[in-house]
């Protein structure tokens, strides 16, 4: 039987996805795109609808408002982000609902060569008769993070039309730009006023994850030499085929993405542009350890001065800037909100685990910036492509997580 919390979270994720959120990495706007004001502006008038209070959307493009508590507590942040991934079409989501998945082949109408499959997916195929919600084929579904942001606006609805259950003040935090790193700023940790915060932006059910990767960007500007080919001969330096000459070293010298998996960390060229007088290449750096991730950056600065040494006449700049941290190196020293999340699983028969985040989340900032900020499940998988798919009852389950929580919280309090 399908619960009430089903009923909504179904509701409000096809309602959510369907709206263009996308964020642009390239843009220098805050948020980076005026879209995804849709998504916060709606939000914050639904937090007014349910009665939330000191709803508010900063001028940094945060919704923020306060469930008031009905005992006393540690005050809890909860915080989803607004946009979607920009790796892949996010315009014209059409979200579909999959009643009673039968543990077959999933196929999508607006690109009948796609399937989603069980098979080597023990997840997919362990979801045999929940609800399903995917896009149709020719897009993401934005679960990443609509399906957090449905979780907090369920479990906000059910805390304030029932006072009876016994909790301390939470606070929700609608963020823009998690995708480009860009949606934490240092106001934020202030301005959200709590003891400790989670992220609604995992996967799997049981997922309590306090590590993530530490990341740097990359940016290496190669300057050529532009002359006409017709005379080219010993004067032209062309700055593609220096551009190749780092990727392809890069590429024998250490890890990618697509061969590496758990603790192993990674360099990753993300975009080439430019032409025969100037390319730039864009590379993110993952570690889950400091001096793994130094040592990645040691060696593109290595490769960009053994490559300039082969053609004195170019330029060849390196850029590295830092991006997050892994926020276990705070997390380790205060594990109160971790516990709380686990005690809060075993109470509804789940089984908690930490694995590390192969990337990171708006925590990773928030933790490292003094507000500690562990992540949660939502159910989302295959997030960022078009074979992005949820549960409905996993959402379920991470909305009931989330009340269980505050109401430990404030029983811990009282003890």
């Amino acid at each position: 039987m399908r619960t009430e919390f089903d009923l909504e979270l179904e509701e409000r994720l096809v309602r959510y996805a369907a709206i263009d959120s996308q964020s642009d990495a390239e843009s220098p706007s805050t948020p980076s795109t005026s879209i995804q004001f849709d998504m916060l502006n709606l939000l914050k008038a639904e937090l007014e609808d349910i009665g939330a209070s000191d709803m508010h959307l900063t001028d940094y493009g945060v919704v923020l408002a306060t469930i008031p508590g009905t005992a006393s507590g540690p005050t809890i942040g909860m915080l989803a982000h607004v946009d979607t991934a920009p790796q892949f079409n996010a315009t014209g989501v059409k979200p579909r609902v999959i009643k009673g998945y039968n543990g077959g082949d999933i196929t999508f109408p607006d690109d009948p060569s796609l399937v989603l499959s069980p098979d080597g997916d023990d997840y997919l195929a362990s979801k045999v008769g929940h609800d399903l919600i995917t896009a149709s084929g020719t897009t993401l579904l934005g679960a990443d993070d609509k399906a957090g942001m449905s979780i907090i606006m369920t479990a906000a609805r059910h805390l304030l039309e029932n006072p009876s259950i016994q909790h301390g003040p939470v606070r929700i935090a609608f963020t823009p730009d998690e995708e480009t790193g860009r949606g934490v700023v240092e106001q934020l940790p202030k301005d959200m006023g709590a003891g400790f915060a989670f992220t609604l932006d995992g996967a799997q059910v049981g997922e309590i994850e306090y590590e993530s990767f530490s990341a740097d960007g990359a940016e290496i500007t190669i300057t050529g030499v532009s002359i006409h080919p017709g005379v080219a001969k010993d004067k032209l330096v062309n700055a593609i085929h220096l551009a190749s000459k780092i990727i392809a070293t890069l590429s024998q010298a250490t890890m990618t993405p697509e061969t590496t998996d758990d603790r192993e960390g990674f360099i990753h060229a993300t975009d080439l542009t430019g032409g025969s007088s100037e390319m730039k290449i864009k590379l993110i750096l993952r570690d889950f350890e400091r001096d793994g991730l130094e040592a990645k950056g040691d060696l593109v600065r290595q490769v960009c001065a053994a490559v300039q040494a082969t053609e004195p006449r170019a330029t060849i700049t390196c850029k590295i800037e830092p991006q997050y941290r892994n926020m276990r190196y705070w997390l380790e020293d205060d594990m109160r909100p971790i516990e709380i999340a686990r005690a809060a699983a075993r109470k509804l028969g789940i089984k908690p685990v930490s694995v590390p985040i192969r990337g990171g989340t708006d925590g990773s900032r928030l933790t490292e910036m003094g507000l500690l900020t562990p992540n949660l499940f939502t159910g989302m998988q295959n997030i960022h492509g078009p074979l992005e798919w949820v549960s409905v009852q996993d959402m379920t389950v991470a909305t009931e997580l989330c009340l269980t929580m505050v109401g430990l919280a404030a029983t811990e309090q009282a003890d």
